[in-house]
């Protein structure tokens, strides 16, 4: 028993050693490892020459330019790696309870949600949380965030990827939209068929024909979906760009609800066809994504929670919808 008791007492005295190891397996020079570490060349020289003599094999393999380890070494490191990695991610979730976030915090969203529903908020955040500094991406591409280094990024999607962790920040909704002027001079479309007769503003997609896709009222996801062609003299790849077309009455928008939503709420833009749900156009939910990590920075953490809180409500709109009296319903086809 006291045997027992005293090589673990010897084990556990080389702990340091073992760690020292695994740095010097990384960085792979004496000096660098030192460095790394804060101390002498001769000091982690001994370390794992002490280290040897316990484990009773070579586990480094020493040249005049450069530092390999034996079979012995690398065993040694892989076992022990991801140990020290959970001890430097505890350490550092602990430490995050006492301090306040700080650091920079670098996110990517969406042009138009940054633009008209994330950077009229962040005061507040900013203001409650001085320590971080936000650099904000705007950019409708799917930018790689492990190798960008964005620390978030804040996704309308449909289904987040499976490779990172999402937290869903509110519902969506896609609305059609139109101003009154150009409902009164073509009138108020009955169903989506009827929009193959109207001048319709859209986001350009992959196939040659632009449609669109609607599924029929209380329909609970079995009916099937309706696709209708559409034409328009307007395309464009921003919901912003899309919105201010409709405000000017060159057509209907097919908007996400973010966008649309100051539009709606000040009545210069009503909603077309509200009973009827789109299907397929943008994402059904907004979430802030982030690569898988066993430690989230507490700034991170911290900001999503404040957007969770900010966005939860949605963007209702209060949305005036489409009544144009039957006096003024013209023939779509007609005058423009």
């Amino acid at each position: 028993m006291n045997n027992r008791r005293m090589d673990r007492q010897k084990i556990e005295s080389l702990w340091p050693h073992l760690h020292w190891l695994t740095v010097l397996a990384q960085l792979g020079s004496f000096t660098a490892a030192a460095q790394r570490l804060g101390v002498s060349k001769a000091g982690v020289s001994q370390r794992i020459a002490e280290l040897e003599r316990e484990a009773g094999v070579p586990l480094v393999q020493r040249t005049t330019r450069s530092v390999r380890l034996t079979e012995a070494g690398q065993r040694l490191v892989d076992e022990t790696r991801a140990p020290f990695e959970a001890i430097a991610h505890s350490f550092a979730r602990v430490r995050d309870l006492a301090a306040l976030p700080s650091g920079q915090l670098r996110v990517t969203a969406p042009v138009a949600l940054a633009r008209q529903q994330i950077v009229p908020r962040l005061p507040d955040f900013l203001r409650a949380h001085p320590e971080v500094h936000v650099e904000l991406d705007l950019s409708d591409r799917l930018a790689s965030l492990a190798v960008e280094g964005f620390d978030l990024a804040i996704r309308h999607t449909a289904a987040p990827p499976d490779t990172h962790v999402a937290w869903t920040l509110c519902r969506t909704r896609t609305v059609l939209v139109a101003s009154r002027a150009y409902l009164r001079r073509r009138g108020v479309p009955a169903d989506p068929q009827a929009l193959t007769a109207h001048d319709c503003l859209y986001y350009p997609r992959a196939q040659a024909t632009p449609a669109w896709h609607f599924r029929a009222p209380d329909a609970r996801g079995t009916a099937p979906r309706i696709t209708v062609p559409v034409r328009g003299p307007f395309a464009a790849n921003n919901s912003e760009a899309l919105r201010d077309a409709a405000l000017g009455g060159l057509g209907i928008a097919l908007l996400p609800d973010f966008s649309a939503q100051a539009a709606l709420q000040a009545g210069r833009l009503v909603e077309v066809l509200p009973q009827w749900a789109s299907v397929g156009a943008f994402g059904e939910h907004l979430y802030a994504i982030r690569p898988y990590a066993a430690h989230v920075p507490r700034a991170v953490s911290v900001f999503v929670a404040w957007l969770r809180e900010a966005l939860a409500e949605g963007f209702p709109a209060g949305a005036v919808r489409a009544r144009v009296p039957v006096g003024d319903r013209r023939d779509p086809r007609g005058q423009s």
